[in-house]
C-alpha cells in the first residue's frame, strides 16, 4: 500500500507528459468546456454569449499579467526569457480584443495559432515549476483557456474559416517570426524557439538540430493547417447539400 502511494504522490508532483499534473488540467478544462458551450447554447442570448465569452477572456489575460507582475515582485525578471513574446502568452494577452470586436480576420488568424500551437504545448506541457505554483495555473489557464475560446467562437457564435484563411493565417505567422527574430537579435533571447529547442518533450525534437526543425515547421505548417481547416470543409459541404 505505501508503495502505490508513494507512486501516487510521485505521479502528481511531476509536471510531465500523462502524469496527474498533466491529465487532470486537461480532464477539468474539457469538462468546464463542454458546460460551458451547452449552458450558453440552451440558456443565453446572442448579447449574453457574448459578453460571457469576452469576461472569460479577459480572466486569461488577467491571469497572464499578473503572473509577470508577480515574477517582477520577485525581482528575477529577464527580459530575455521572461517577457509574455511566446505565442501562447501573446494571445493570451491580446485575446480579449478578439472576443471584444469579434472581427473575422483576428477569427481567422486565431484558429489556426491556438489549434496548431497551443494544442501542441497541452499533449507536451512545458511546465518549470509545477503544481502549486502560479506558473503551473497560468500555464494551464492560457492554454486550455485559448482552446475553449476558439471552440466556444465556432461553436457558439457560429464564426467558421474559409480556405482563404488558411494562407491569412500562415502569412500573419511569418510577420509574427519575423518580429521574434528582432526581438530575439537585440535582446539575445530564444522567443518562440528560434534559435533552441525547448528542453522539455515537443513534437520538434522529430525534425532534427537547429536551423533544421525551423525548416521543417515552415515546409509542413501549410499542411498542417489545411488538415486542421478539413472538418469546416466537410461540414460546410454538408450543410451546402
Amino acid at each position: 500500500m505505501s508503495f502505490l502511494v508513494y507512486n501516487a504522490i510521485f505521479l502528481f508532483n511531476r509536471a510531465a507528459i500523462g502524469s496527474l499534473q498533466h491529465i487532470i488540467p486537461v480532464g477539468l478544462a474539457v469538462l468546464f468546456c463542454v458546460i460551458f458551450i451547452k449552458y450558453s447554447k440552451a440558456k443565453l442570448n446572442k448579447r449574453q454569449q457574448e459578453k460571457s465569452l469576452h469576461r472569460f477572456a479577459c480572466f486569461i489575460s488577467i491571469v497572464v499579467f499578473g503572473f509577470h507582475l508577480y515574477k517582477i515582485s520577485l525581482g528575477t525578471y529577464n527580459i530575455s526569457t521572461d517577457l509574455p513574446l511566446y505565442l501562447c502568452s501573446l494571445m493570451g494577452l491580446v485575446i480579449p480584443i478578439f472576443t471584444y470586436y469579434r472581427k473575422l480576420w483576428m477569427y481567422e488568424i486565431l484558429l489556426f495559432w491556438i489549434i496548431a500551437g497551443t494544442l501542441q504545448a497541452v499533449l507536451t506541457p512545458d511546465i518549470s515549476v509545477g503544481f502549486p505554483s502560479f506558473d503551473y495555473f497560468r500555464y494551464w489557464v492560457v492554454h486550455l483557456g485559448l482552446l475553449t475560446v476558439i471552440f466556444y467562437a465556432t461553436i457558439v457564435l457560429k464564426m467558421k474559416p474559409t480556405f482563404k484563411s488558411v494562407f491569412k493565417s500562415f502569412f500573419a505567422l511569418q510577420l509574427y517570426v519575423i518580429f521574434m527574430v528582432i526581438i530575439n537579435y537585440v535582446l539575445n533571447a530564444n522567443y518562440f524557439y528560434l534559435n533552441q529547442k525547448p528542453q522539455s518533450a515537443s513534437i520538434l525534437d522529430y525534425f532534427g538540430e537547429w536551423p533544421w526543425y525551423i525548416i521543417v515547421v515552415q515546409i509542413i505548417i501549410i499542411p498542417y493547417f489545411l488538415l486542421i481547416y478539413t472538418p469546416f470543409y466537410f461540414v460546410e459541404r454538408n450543410r451546402k447539400k
